[in-house]
Protein backbone atom coordinates (compact mmCIF):
# COMPACT_ATOMS: atom_id res chain seq x y z
CA UNK A 1 0.00 0.00 0.00
CA UNK A 2 2.89 2.62 1.15
CA UNK A 3 4.61 1.91 -2.29
CA UNK A 4 1.41 2.22 -4.81
CA UNK A 5 0.46 4.98 -2.89
CA UNK A 6 3.53 6.89 -3.89
CA UNK A 7 4.61 6.79 0.30
CA UNK A 8 8.11 5.74 0.58
CA UNK A 9 8.50 8.28 -2.19
CA UNK A 10 7.02 11.22 -0.64
CA UNK A 11 9.22 10.22 2.55
CA UNK A 12 12.55 10.44 0.40
CA UNK A 13 12.78 6.55 0.16
CA UNK A 14 13.72 4.24 -2.19
CA UNK A 15 12.07 1.03 -1.00
CA UNK A 16 12.44 -2.21 -2.88
CA UNK A 17 10.23 -4.92 -1.43
CA UNK A 18 10.59 -8.70 -2.11
CA UNK A 19 8.01 -11.30 -0.86
CA UNK A 20 8.19 -14.87 0.55
CA UNK A 21 6.02 -17.50 1.18
CA UNK A 22 6.06 -17.16 4.62
CA UNK A 23 6.78 -15.76 7.80
CA UNK A 24 10.11 -17.89 7.91
CA UNK A 25 11.53 -17.13 4.44
CA UNK A 26 11.37 -13.02 5.36
CA UNK A 27 13.49 -13.69 8.70
CA UNK A 28 15.70 -15.81 6.86
CA UNK A 29 16.28 -12.89 4.38
CA UNK A 30 16.89 -10.83 7.07
CA UNK A 31 19.61 -13.24 8.90
CA UNK A 32 21.32 -13.58 5.93
CA UNK A 33 21.95 -10.08 5.17
CA UNK A 34 19.82 -9.76 2.22
CA UNK A 35 17.08 -7.49 3.05
CA UNK A 36 17.68 -4.35 5.58
CA UNK A 37 14.16 -4.73 7.08
CA UNK A 38 12.45 -7.74 7.36
CA UNK A 39 8.49 -7.76 8.06
CA UNK A 40 7.74 -10.96 9.95
CA UNK A 41 6.49 -12.51 13.52
CA UNK A 42 8.31 -12.56 16.80
CA UNK A 43 8.25 -16.07 16.78
CA UNK A 44 9.25 -16.46 13.00
CA UNK A 45 12.22 -13.88 13.96
CA UNK A 46 13.11 -16.29 16.80
CA UNK A 47 13.22 -19.03 15.30
CA UNK A 48 14.27 -18.41 11.71
CA UNK A 49 16.11 -15.09 12.29
CA UNK A 50 19.77 -13.96 13.06
CA UNK A 51 21.72 -16.21 15.17
CA UNK A 52 24.71 -14.40 16.76
CA UNK A 53 24.69 -11.67 19.39
CA UNK A 54 26.37 -9.10 17.04
CA UNK A 55 23.49 -9.67 14.66
CA UNK A 56 20.35 -9.80 16.80
CA UNK A 57 17.12 -8.84 16.12
CA UNK A 58 15.53 -5.04 16.71
CA UNK A 59 11.56 -4.61 16.55
CA UNK A 60 11.53 -1.42 15.13
CA UNK A 61 8.03 -1.39 14.16
CA UNK A 62 5.01 -3.03 15.01
CA UNK A 63 2.23 -4.23 13.01
CA UNK A 64 -0.31 -6.23 14.54
CA UNK A 65 -1.17 -7.76 18.46
CA UNK A 66 -1.62 -11.27 17.74
CA UNK A 67 -2.46 -13.87 14.42
CA UNK A 68 -5.52 -12.35 12.70
CA UNK A 69 -7.73 -15.12 13.99
CA UNK A 70 -10.74 -15.79 16.29
CA UNK A 71 -11.64 -19.05 18.40
CA UNK A 72 -15.30 -19.75 16.92
CA UNK A 73 -17.65 -22.29 17.55
CA UNK A 74 -19.44 -24.33 14.90
CA UNK A 75 -22.88 -22.95 14.70
CA UNK A 76 -24.46 -26.74 15.60
CA UNK A 77 -22.35 -27.09 18.54
CA UNK A 78 -23.25 -24.06 20.89
CA UNK A 79 -25.03 -25.46 23.31
CA UNK A 80 -21.61 -28.64 23.82
CA UNK A 81 -19.31 -25.31 24.01
CA UNK A 82 -20.20 -22.58 25.37
CA UNK A 83 -16.84 -21.27 26.80
CA UNK A 84 -12.73 -22.22 26.96
CA UNK A 85 -13.60 -24.79 29.71
CA UNK A 86 -16.19 -26.90 27.63
CA UNK A 87 -13.59 -27.50 24.99
CA UNK A 88 -11.67 -30.65 26.80
CA UNK A 89 -12.60 -33.87 25.00
CA UNK A 90 -13.80 -31.83 21.30
CA UNK A 91 -12.47 -31.47 18.01
CA UNK A 92 -10.65 -27.97 17.57
CA UNK A 93 -9.36 -27.24 13.93
CA UNK A 94 -6.54 -25.64 12.42
CA UNK A 95 -5.04 -24.65 9.19
CA UNK A 96 -2.19 -26.69 9.39
CA UNK A 97 0.14 -28.20 12.14
CA UNK A 98 2.93 -26.18 13.60
CA UNK A 99 0.70 -22.59 11.81
CA UNK A 100 1.67 -19.82 14.12
CA UNK A 101 -1.46 -19.33 15.51
CA UNK A 102 -1.21 -22.34 16.83
CA UNK A 103 0.81 -21.34 19.90
CA UNK A 104 -2.14 -18.83 20.78
CA UNK A 105 -4.48 -21.25 21.12
CA UNK A 106 -2.14 -23.12 23.38
CA UNK A 107 -1.54 -19.80 25.46
CA UNK A 108 -5.10 -19.70 25.46
CA UNK A 109 -5.94 -22.80 26.62
CA UNK A 110 -3.02 -22.52 29.19
CA UNK A 111 -5.09 -19.38 30.57
CA UNK A 112 -8.24 -21.45 31.26
CA UNK A 113 -6.22 -24.23 33.02
CA UNK A 114 -6.25 -26.54 30.00
CA UNK A 115 -3.58 -28.32 27.96
CA UNK A 116 -3.36 -28.74 24.13
CA UNK A 117 -3.49 -32.67 24.96
CA UNK A 118 -7.10 -32.18 25.61
CA UNK A 119 -8.56 -31.41 23.02
CA UNK A 120 -8.20 -33.20 19.87
CA UNK A 121 -6.14 -30.63 17.15
CA UNK A 122 -7.23 -31.58 13.69
CA UNK A 123 -5.75 -29.53 10.65
CA UNK A 124 -8.33 -29.01 7.62
CA UNK A 125 -6.27 -26.56 5.51
CA UNK A 126 -7.24 -22.88 5.11
CA UNK A 127 -10.48 -23.61 3.10
CA UNK A 128 -11.48 -26.66 4.61
CA UNK A 129 -11.44 -24.91 7.72
CA UNK A 130 -14.37 -23.07 6.95
CA UNK A 131 -15.98 -26.04 5.28
CA UNK A 132 -15.58 -28.15 8.66
CA UNK A 133 -17.39 -25.55 11.07
CA UNK A 134 -20.46 -24.64 8.56
CA UNK A 135 -21.33 -28.79 8.50
CA UNK A 136 -20.15 -29.22 12.61
CA UNK A 137 -17.56 -31.65 11.40
CA UNK A 138 -14.86 -29.74 14.47
CA UNK A 139 -16.50 -28.47 17.81
CA UNK A 140 -14.29 -24.74 17.58
CA UNK A 141 -12.00 -23.83 15.06
CA UNK A 142 -9.17 -20.94 15.00
CA UNK A 143 -9.95 -19.13 11.89
CA UNK A 144 -8.45 -17.06 10.18
CA UNK A 145 -9.66 -13.68 8.96
CA UNK A 146 -11.85 -12.96 6.63
CA UNK A 147 -13.40 -16.43 6.83
CA UNK A 148 -13.70 -15.46 10.76
CA UNK A 149 -15.86 -12.92 9.90
CA UNK A 150 -17.55 -13.72 7.15
CA UNK A 151 -19.05 -17.25 9.17
CA UNK A 152 -19.35 -14.99 12.05
CA UNK A 153 -22.26 -12.68 9.93
CA UNK A 154 -23.57 -15.37 8.11
CA UNK A 155 -24.40 -16.99 11.96
CA UNK A 156 -23.14 -20.24 11.21
CA UNK A 157 -20.39 -19.99 14.03
CA UNK A 158 -20.37 -18.19 17.33
CA UNK A 159 -17.08 -16.10 18.91
CA UNK A 160 -15.75 -17.66 21.55
CA UNK A 161 -12.35 -15.61 21.65
CA UNK A 162 -11.33 -12.76 19.25
CA UNK A 163 -7.85 -11.96 18.37
CA UNK A 164 -8.55 -9.92 15.16
CA UNK A 165 -7.43 -6.81 16.41
CA UNK A 166 -5.39 -5.17 19.31
CA UNK A 167 -8.58 -4.21 21.59
CA UNK A 168 -9.57 -7.48 21.28
CA UNK A 169 -6.51 -9.36 22.01
CA UNK A 170 -5.70 -7.12 25.44
CA UNK A 171 -9.60 -8.15 26.31
CA UNK A 172 -8.93 -11.83 25.70
CA UNK A 173 -5.33 -11.74 27.32
CA UNK A 174 -5.62 -9.39 29.86
CA UNK A 175 -2.34 -7.58 28.22
CA UNK A 176 -0.97 -6.23 25.43
CA UNK A 177 1.24 -8.11 22.52
CA UNK A 178 3.20 -8.32 19.34
CA UNK A 179 2.99 -10.82 16.51
CA UNK A 180 3.80 -9.24 13.01
CA UNK A 181 6.44 -6.29 13.21
CA UNK A 182 9.53 -5.27 11.08
CA UNK A 183 12.93 -6.24 12.62
CA UNK A 184 16.57 -4.99 11.40
CA UNK A 185 19.73 -6.68 12.45
CA UNK A 186 22.20 -4.50 14.78
CA UNK A 187 25.11 -4.89 12.62
CA UNK A 188 23.21 -3.70 9.57
CA UNK A 189 21.40 -0.87 11.07
CA UNK A 190 19.45 1.33 9.29
CA UNK A 191 19.56 5.14 9.81
CA UNK A 192 17.09 6.17 12.46
CA UNK A 193 15.87 9.38 10.13
CA UNK A 194 15.24 6.69 7.39
CA UNK A 195 13.94 4.51 9.99
CA UNK A 196 11.13 7.67 10.88
CA UNK A 197 10.78 7.91 7.19
CA UNK A 198 9.51 4.50 6.92
CA UNK A 199 7.22 4.60 9.79
CA UNK A 200 5.48 7.72 8.29
CA UNK A 201 5.09 6.09 5.01
CA UNK A 202 3.82 2.43 6.34
CA UNK A 203 1.53 4.91 9.01
CA UNK A 204 -0.04 6.45 6.23
CA UNK A 205 -0.56 3.14 4.51
CA UNK A 206 -2.49 1.85 7.50
CA UNK A 207 -4.34 4.66 7.25
CA UNK A 208 -5.29 4.84 3.96
CA UNK A 209 -6.45 1.45 4.67
CA UNK A 210 -8.54 2.06 7.24
CA UNK A 211 -10.77 4.77 5.65
CA UNK A 212 -10.51 4.32 1.20
CA UNK A 213 -13.10 2.07 -0.53
CA UNK A 214 -12.31 -0.84 -2.21
CA UNK A 215 -12.91 0.71 -5.17
CA UNK A 216 -10.52 3.46 -4.79
CA UNK A 217 -7.35 1.02 -3.22
CA UNK A 218 -8.22 -1.57 -6.81
CA UNK A 219 -7.33 1.72 -8.76
CA UNK A 220 -3.51 1.53 -7.27
CA UNK A 221 -2.97 -1.65 -5.97
CA UNK A 222 -1.77 -4.80 -8.09
CA UNK A 223 -4.93 -7.15 -9.46
CA UNK A 224 -3.37 -10.12 -7.62
CA UNK A 225 -4.35 -8.64 -4.82
CA UNK A 226 -7.53 -7.05 -5.78
CA UNK A 227 -9.00 -9.75 -7.90
CA UNK A 228 -11.52 -11.42 -7.03
CA UNK A 229 -12.70 -8.35 -5.74
CA UNK A 230 -15.39 -9.98 -2.81
CA UNK A 231 -12.38 -11.36 -1.43
CA UNK A 232 -10.26 -8.56 -1.82
CA UNK A 233 -13.22 -7.20 -0.23
CA UNK A 234 -13.03 -9.10 2.90
CA UNK A 235 -9.57 -8.71 3.58
CA UNK A 236 -9.46 -5.14 3.50
CA UNK A 237 -12.32 -4.85 6.10
CA UNK A 238 -10.59 -7.23 8.06
CA UNK A 239 -7.64 -5.16 8.22
CA UNK A 240 -8.93 -1.82 8.92
CA UNK A 241 -8.51 -2.18 13.37
CA UNK A 242 -5.88 -4.58 12.37
CA UNK A 243 -2.85 -2.68 13.40
CA UNK A 244 -1.28 -1.52 16.09
CA UNK A 245 -1.59 2.30 17.07
CA UNK A 246 1.29 4.46 15.88
CA UNK A 247 3.00 1.34 15.25
CA UNK A 248 4.10 1.78 18.94
CA UNK A 249 5.46 -1.42 20.97
CA UNK A 250 6.23 -1.30 24.19
CA UNK A 251 8.77 -3.59 26.40
CA UNK A 252 5.72 -4.97 28.78
CA UNK A 253 4.50 -6.14 25.08
CA UNK A 254 7.54 -7.86 24.22
CA UNK A 255 7.85 -9.48 27.47
CA UNK A 256 4.44 -10.98 27.43
CA UNK A 257 4.77 -12.46 23.73
CA UNK A 258 8.22 -14.09 24.43
CA UNK A 259 6.66 -15.24 27.36
CA UNK A 260 4.25 -16.89 25.48
CA UNK A 261 6.67 -18.01 22.56
CA UNK A 262 8.84 -19.95 25.40
CA UNK A 263 6.28 -21.71 26.70
CA UNK A 264 4.57 -23.06 23.51
CA UNK A 265 6.59 -22.85 21.07
CA UNK A 266 9.76 -25.38 20.22
CA UNK A 267 12.75 -23.13 19.33
CA UNK A 268 15.88 -24.41 18.26
CA UNK A 269 18.93 -24.49 20.63
CA UNK A 270 20.76 -22.15 18.29
CA UNK A 271 17.90 -19.44 19.06
CA UNK A 272 18.61 -16.01 19.69
CA UNK A 273 16.00 -14.87 22.36
CA UNK A 274 17.16 -11.60 23.65
CA UNK A 275 16.20 -9.56 26.59
CA UNK A 276 13.11 -7.09 25.82
CA UNK A 277 15.04 -4.35 25.97
CA UNK A 278 17.25 -5.00 23.84
CA UNK A 279 15.22 -6.22 21.35
CA UNK A 280 12.83 -3.46 21.18
CA UNK A 281 14.34 -0.43 19.37
CA UNK A 282 13.33 2.98 19.51
CA UNK A 283 12.91 4.65 16.68
CA UNK A 284 12.30 8.86 17.80
CA UNK A 285 8.36 9.28 18.29
CA UNK A 286 8.93 12.94 17.89
CA UNK A 287 10.48 12.17 14.47
CA UNK A 288 7.18 10.19 13.36
CA UNK A 289 4.53 12.30 15.37
CA UNK A 290 4.21 14.97 12.70
CA UNK A 291 2.42 12.47 10.10
CA UNK A 292 0.48 9.87 12.77
CA UNK A 293 -1.22 13.25 13.84
CA UNK A 294 -1.66 14.38 10.45
CA UNK A 295 -3.82 11.13 10.38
Amino acid sequence: MAEAEGYFAKEGLAVTLKTTRAEPGAAEALAQGQVDLAATSLEAILRFGPRTAKQGPRLVLGLTAAPPVALVVAESQKELVRSLEHLPGTRVGITSPGAPEQAWLAWLLARAGLSPGQVLLVSRGERGLSHAVETGDVHAALLREPAASRLLAAGQARLLVDLRTPVAVRQALGAGTVNAAVFMRADRRVRDRELAAFHRAVLAAESRLATATAAELAERLSSSITVPSEEFQGRLEACRALYLDDGAVTIAQVRETLTMIRAHVVLPATALVPPPEELLYAVSRRAIKPASTAR
